[in-house]
């Protein structure tokens, strides 16, 4: 727990580690939590299409973006494949109240800058908790095929929350930026208290 701890805020800059609890739950509900995964990414890969089609005199933006579509449609791809491959059923989508959650804490209207930056940093603090994540499902999930899936989804989330930032600064200045960053990490951990640890979500 304490190295947990320290990878969560030294790394990803997260206020409240996962329940370790929730690896032994999401195992319990492996059909579950695979769809939850295939969809997140599926959601991922549209969120990304709707920042460029939003933001496409962003040069930057459109370029460090448009692979992150691909990848994540290919990460919802071998979702689907890890699931046939163990006999299990893509189930329905579910809403995701962890999302909902941050969206609530999102500042409208103001500029298309404005707007960006608060898109810019949910979306890395989704991929930052994501990445925590599948880091605890690659040390342990018991099934060694799945350390090792997972552990994959660890490292590629990882590189998109820090671009996600990286992009937030470079278009709404870093100290704007990250005065933004430390409010909603204080935030999201609060919402991360309330939550109910589930095993059938990823987040």
């Amino acid at each position: 727990m304490p190295g947990e701890i320290v990878d969560a805020k030294r790394v990803l800059g997260l206020e409240l580690p996962t329940d370790p609890r929730w690896v032994n739950m999401a195992e319990i509900s492996l059909e579950a939590i695979l769809t939850d995964h295939a969809f997140c990414e599926m959601k991922a890969a549209t969120q990304c299409i709707s920042l460029i089609s939003t933001y496409s005199h962003k040069e930057e933006l459109v370029k460090e973006v448009t692979p992150v579509v691909s990848e994540e449609w290919g990460h919802f791809r071998l979702v689907l494949k890890e699931m046939d491959k163990r006999g299990l059923k893509l189930g329905k989508q579910r809403k995701d109240l962890y999302v909902n959650e941050l969206l609530k804490f999102q500042i409208g209207g103001g500029s298309l800058e404005d707007r960006l930056l608060e898109k810019l940093v949910t979306f890395a603090l989704i991929e930052a908790r994501s990445c925590e994540r599948f880091r605890l499902l690659s040390l342990h999930i018991a099934d060694e095929s799945l350390k090792e899936f997972y552990h994959k989804f660890m490292v590629s989330e990882a590189g998109h929350y820090k671009m996600f930032l990286s992009l937030a600064k470079l278009y709404c200045g870093e100290e704007k930026t990250m005065k933004r960053w430390d409010e909603y990490l204080e935030y999201e951990a609060k919402v991360m208290s309330t939550l109910e640890t589930r095993g059938d979500r990823m987040h």
